[in-house]
C-alpha cells in the first residue's frame, strides 16, 4: 500500500538536527521493508494554531510504499520523540478510472427518464383531480 506521512519538528531544531529525524524516518521505513517514494524538507512555516506554545515548525513530507507494520512503528517514533509537535499519516488509494459514456448508455438512460416522467405526469393530475371533486363536495 501507498502512504503519505507528514510530521512537524520543533522550531528550535535547526537544520541538523531536522536532517537527523529525517534520517531515522526513512531508516525505520526501510528497515521494515518498505521504499520511499518522495520525501521533501518543507522548511519552516507558520503554524494556524499554537501547538505545544510553538507559532512555527519545520514541516517533512514522507510518500512511501509498504506494509501497515512500517505506519505503526512510524507513529510510535513520532509519539516517542518529543522533538515531533504533530504527525498524520494517511493511507492513499489508487486513483479509479473514470469511463466515459458510450452513446449506447446515454440512450438507456434518456429512454429511462422518458418512462419516468409521464408516470409522474398522470400522479400530478390525479391528485389535482382528486382536490377539485373535495373542493366540489364541500360548496354543495
Amino acid at each position: 500500500m501507498s502512504y503519505e506521512c507528514t510530521f512537524i519538528c520543533s522550531p528550535e531544531l535547526d537544520s541538523t538536527k531536522v536532517e537527523e529525524m529525517v534520517a531515522k524516518v526513512s531508516k525505520i521505513i526501510e528497515t521494515s521493508g518498505g521504499t520511499i517514494k518522495n520525501l521533501q524538507q518543507l522548511g519552516k512555516k507558520k503554524l494556524a494554531y499554537n501547538i505545544k506554545k510553538f507559532r512555527e515548525g519545520n514541516y517533512v513530507y514522507v510518500d512511501f510504499e509498504s506494509n501497515g507494520s512500517v505506519v505503526l512503528s512510524l507513529e510510535n517514533f513520532f509519539k516517542v520523540n518529543d522533538d515531533v509537535i504533530r504527525f498524520l499519516t494517511v493511507k492513499v488509494e489508487p486513483k479509479k478510472k473514470v469511463v466515459k459514456k458510450t452513446k449506447a448508455v446515454e440512450k438507456k438512460q434518456e429512454t429511462v427518464a422518458a418512462t419516468e416522467a409521464p408516470v409522474e405526469e398522470k400522479k400530478e393530475e390525479e391528485t389535482v383531480n382528486a382536490e377539485s371533486n373535495i373542493s366540489d363536495t364541500t360548496t354543495k
